[in-house]
């Protein structure tokens, strides 16, 4: 995913339902920024355990709360595991908070009919899985496409 998007040192990288943390750490020891959004205690604890014995925690805004209620516009990654569903209703909060040139890299699920601009097969612990990257464009924040209605 990290590649795909491509991380770098100057990108802060939101894990949007981070559970274990992998993800952002893996950002971080790029020399990225990172925020781990969960709406469970359960998985900001094991993320912060995870992301402390990398030794990268100091690097990493852990927030226990709802993906739909957390402000992303700082981001310049955003990184999703989450359900279709979960995506399809996300839409509108990407295109209405992030800033153009902002990257969205899923994985195994599309965005329903929001075409991505590249996509990758990657070999996973259940076989093959699609990996998704959208950015954001420069009318980004003005009225949504017809993509966006749900």
């Amino acid at each position: 995913m990290l590649r795909l998007a491509p991380v770098g040192a100057n990108d802060v990288v939101y894990d949007l339902g981070c559970g274990d943390g992998r993800i952002v750490i893996a950002a971080v020891k790029l020399g990225a920024r990172g925020v781990c959004v969960d709406i469970d205690p359960e998985r900001i604890r094991e993320c912060r355990a995870n992301a402390e014995k990398a030794g990268v925690a100091q690097r990493i805004t852990f927030l226990q709360q709802d993906l739909f209620e957390t402000a992303i516009g700082d981001a310049t990654v955003v990184v999703l595991f989450l359900w279709p569903h979960v995506n399809l209703k996300l839409r509108p909060k990407l295109w209405e908070e992030l800033k153009p040139g902002t990257r969205v890299v899923s994985y195994v699920h599309d965005m329903g009919d929001w075409t991505a601009q590249e996509t990758r097969t990657v070999e996973g612990a259940r076989g093959p899985r699609k990996l998704f990257l959208w950015t954001i464009p420069g009318d980004a924040g003005k009225q949504p496409p017809a993509i966006h209605r749900n």
